[in-house]
């Protein structure tokens, strides 16, 4: 299957947000044993009681229709992942925005905001190829580490931003206080120097 990524700007949104970001959440990072993980895996996880379906663009404010009202989005880098000149994939990368939160002021860190694959379409190489194509874009912006935010709910997410070389930075519990059995995961990527730059 080819993979093209290709970047666009912020009126492609609603083709963006089309692509559905919802996930079954079976299992959850078991925190007491991620301590012991060192590199990408196996990743510790524990099965939930009840499996249920998380979407972060029903979350009032988070899904991608809402970013301009928030935010000012001109300099951020929107990437989509087409097979076949259909959009299979999207991704956001932010840097050098003092209104995002995590980026800590730093010059040298991008946030991974977003990376989202149609579900058809998972495990099939389409987030490697959108990850590959930010790092490049980073590296061209003199980027040195990328970081990216996850949750404890979402064991994918974990597992594939550990096997692409991210290491998990931070642990913070109580993160989200309207989700109390959510916890905040930092994950850090230093930008490979040997990357060809398109």
């Amino acid at each position: 299957m080819r993979i093209d990524v290709v970047e666009h700007g912020a009126e492609r949104l609603a083709e963006y947000a089309a692509v559905s970001i919802a996930f079954r959440v079976s299992e959850m990072v078991d925190l007491d044993a991620v301590a012991s993980v060192h590199g990408p895996g196996p990743f510790p996880s524990r099965p939930v009681a009840a499996p249920y379906i998380k979407d972060y663009d029903t979350v009032p404010g988070d899904a991608p229709l809402d970013w301009p009202a928030r935010f000012d989005i001109s300099r951020w880098r929107f990437l989509a992942a087409l097979v076949d000149g259909n959009r299979v994939g999207c991704a956001t990368m932010i840097a050098r925005d003092p209104a995002v939160d995590l980026l800590d002021g730093r010059e040298d860190l991008a946030r991974l905001w977003d990376l989202r694959v149609a579900p058809e379409f998972r495990h099939r190489g389409v987030a490697s190829a959108l990850l590959a194509a930010m790092e490049e874009r980073a590296l061209a912006q003199e980027i040195r580490t990328l970081m990216v935010e996850t949750q404890n709910v979402n064991v994918p997410a974990c597992r594939f931003y550990a096997r692409q070389g991210f290491v998990l930075g931070a642990v913070n519990r109580g993160a989200y206080p309207d989700l109390p059995l959510e916890v905040q995961l930092l994950w850090y990527k230093p930008v490979a120097t040997g990357l060809r730059l398109r």
